[in-house]
């Protein structure tokens, strides 16, 4: 099959490029494919074909000249190439204008991301960022950087800094101490839907625990379950998770979890984070599960005060945000993230 990913190299190579280079010797520019669609995660497949799927390339080069790229590329570029037409509807352009998103790299990187990681980021800008945010900007491939300035900002998105890593991944052992006694409480009480619905919020928060631990970023939901399963090490506890979904008791539900969970600590000792003698214990004087002391634990060996000073339990905004138009959208991002201390109560 033709993939996405291949054919946009080869329009850089043949189409793109050398209109480019033609008009203007010598410009720095980056080429990649970039941005949302299933073929920048290496996913697309005939089913991809139906919509936004095509010649899409992204072009990067200097400010000044993104407006003058773009006309001639809106006049001189083929009608067809290798035998797809150059220009094609999506989603955000109905009216079939060509595929090649040129803009500068701060521009670009800014528009996915909501912050410009192009120079170095706050503690306000990492907590904005969401997996897919990041996966648009570092996921698909970079075909030319002659500059190096989308290299550089790739780099820096690597992952988290240490403490904010630290914070986040605290948060998720918050969430699941919040609502792992749940399971067995909804279903003792004989609400058996209500105990299911607990258990896959807590199998999601469990998940994105492994994407943490293995310092990858996690994408949006369609995609979520399949780069799960490609984690070398946390991707192991998915057979648990799954017979957390389908046990048809509370108790077998509550023990996959707890299973998948103790799998999770061990793998945090692994990575060298700290950890409490079980992930799980008793909760108070009922029969149910519920966390141990490993979110205070990690909170602790937290350096940065301004880390430290930031409200338990919160964390990145894909933490605590779960409404699609919010998370799709930089700016609403960007400024959930920036009054996160507002009116909270701090760990200080």
């Amino acid at each position: 099959m033709n993939h996405g990913a291949d054919l946009a190299r080869r329009y850089a190579e043949h189409v793109v490029v050398p209109l480019l280079l033609g008009r203007w010797p010598g410009l720095p520019y980056a080429t990649a494919r970039l941005g949302s669609g299933s073929d920048v995660l290496g996913l697309d497949d005939l089913t991809s074909r139906d919509h936004d799927w095509g010649l899409r390339l992204t072009l990067l080069v200097d400010e000044p000249m993104v407006a003058a790229v773009d006309a001639l590329l809106d006049a001189e570029l083929p009608d067809l190439f290798d035998g797809l037409p150059t220009r094609f509807a999506t989603t955000w352009a109905p009216h079939g204008p060509h595929q090649v998103e040129v803009a500068s790299p701060s521009g670009f990187v800014t528009s996915r991301l909501g912050v410009d990681a192009t120079r170095p980021l706050s503690v306000a800008d990492w907590l904005a960022l969401t997996g897919q945010a990041v996966l648009e900007v570092t996921a698909g491939p970079v075909f030319t950087d002659t500059d190096g300035h989308l290299t550089a900002a790739r780099e820096r998105l690597d992952g988290y800094p240490d403490d904010v890593w630290r914070y986040v991944v605290a948060t998720d052992w918050v969430r699941l101490g919040q609502e792992l006694p749940f399971v067995g409480r909804a279903g003792e009480r004989g609400d058996d839907l209500g105990s299911r619905v607990v258990a896959a919020r807590l199998v999601r928060v469990a998940m994105h625990l492994g994407f943490l631990l293995e310092r990858r970023w996690p994408p949006y939901a369609k995609w979520f379950g399949t780069l799960f399963a490609q984690l070398p090490r946390a991707g192991a506890v998915a057979p648990a998770l799954h017979a957390a979904l389908a046990a048809d008791d509370w108790r077998d539900r509550e023990a996959a979890i707890c299973r998948a969970v103790e799998h999770l600590h061990a793998l945090q000792a692994d990575v060298g984070l700290p950890t409490a003698e079980s992930a799980t214990g008793p909760f108070w004087d009922r029969p149910y599960r519920g966390i141990g002391p490993v979110p205070e634990m990690v909170i602790a060996s937290i350096a940065d005060p301004e880390v430290r000073s930031l409200p338990s339990g919160v964390g990145s905004v894909e933490q605590w945000v779960d409404d699609v138009d919010v998370l799709m959208d930089p700016d609403r991002r960007v400024a959930a993230a920036r009054g996160l201390g507002q009116g909270t109560t701090s760990r200080r």
